[in-house]
Formats: C-alpha cells, structure tokens, sequence
C-alpha cells in the first residue's frame, strides 16, 4: 500500500505469502464480480449492439415449427396410489411429428413419430442445448437430469421443430 506520495507506507508485520498475497483467504469469485462491474460501468455494451444481438438470436429458429403439448402426465394422467417419483410423460405434435418423451431424474428418453433419425437438442437457457441424437426408429435418450425450464429443438431432414418450453 503506498500514500499519497507513493511512498509504502507497509511494515514488516504486514504477513504476505511468497506471491505477494495478503494471508487473507483470496476470493477469486469476488474479484470476477468486481472486474464485471468495472467493465459495465467503463466498458458498456452499446445498447444499439445489444438490441441487434437481441433481435438475431430471435430470429435464429423463425422457420421452425412450433410443436404443442398435447399430453402432460402431471396433468392428464391419474395418479397411482403409493408411486412417489413416477416418470413425467410429455407428448408433443407439430403437423404430422409427434415427439414423445419420459423425463426421469435420471435424464430423458423419448421417440420422434414417424420414426426417423433427428439431431435433438435440448434447450435450457442462453446456453448451446446439449445435443442428442434419434436413431433410425426415432428413438434417443438423454443421461443429463433436466432442471429448471427445457425445450427441445428437433431437426429432422430439413425441418426444424421446437417444443413449447416446460418446468422440469
């Protein structure tokens, strides 16, 4: 530490280790936290940048087809006396594609009908989806647990089906 002279104004007693660091636990978290605010306040993302970053990732899936809920076991389904973690059954329809999926704490498992080899990825937030793939029967599986809101995004040839968004 120096004064206003520039002087180090530090004693020997101060305890720093061989790096330079005070002895003081070091938090890495805090520092990041620090260095965000410090870039947002002297480093601003122009908010014309922003809104064109905004409108592109909107416009990323515009020719996708939209597949609707059709079947939510916590919602159609009765319940069984004495199950307690029962699979959530999701069943979704876009024109003549049907999806149907099994969400367990384990993952997923599910079937694209017709049955048909799809690219499947699993949506979670502004994060890339973790990326599945359906064999020749429409079948894939997922061995990641879903948590918070999820969708899926199915490429099949050349359409694109997006399943409406879901609390896991």
């Amino acid at each position: 530490m120096s004064d206003v002279n520039g002087v180090n104004d530090m004693n020997d007693d101060d305890a720093f280790d061989e790096d330079g660091w005070e002895d003081d636990e070091f938090d890495a978290g805090l520092l990041e936290e620090e260095l965000r605010q410090a870039a947002a306040v002297l480093d601003p993302v122009p908010a014309e940048l922003q809104q064109i970053a905004v409108d592109a990732y909107a416009l990323h899936d515009l020719d996708a087809r939209v597949a609707e809920l059709t079947f939510d076991s916590l919602v159609d389904a009765l319940p069984v006396r004495g199950v307690t973690d029962a699979p959530r059954m999701l069943t979704f329809r876009a024109g003549e594609v049907t999806v149907d999926i099994e969400v367990t704490t384990h993952g997923l498992l599910g079937q694209v009908l017709p049955p048909q080899p799809a690219r499947i990825e699993v949506l979670g937030g502004p994060r890339p989806g973790s990326p599945l793939t359906a064999d020749d029967l429409g079948r894939f599986t997922g061995d990641v647990p879903l948590s918070g809101p999820f969708a899926l995004r199915l490429r099949t040839g050349g359409d694109v089906v997006v399943t409406e968004w879901l609390r896991a």
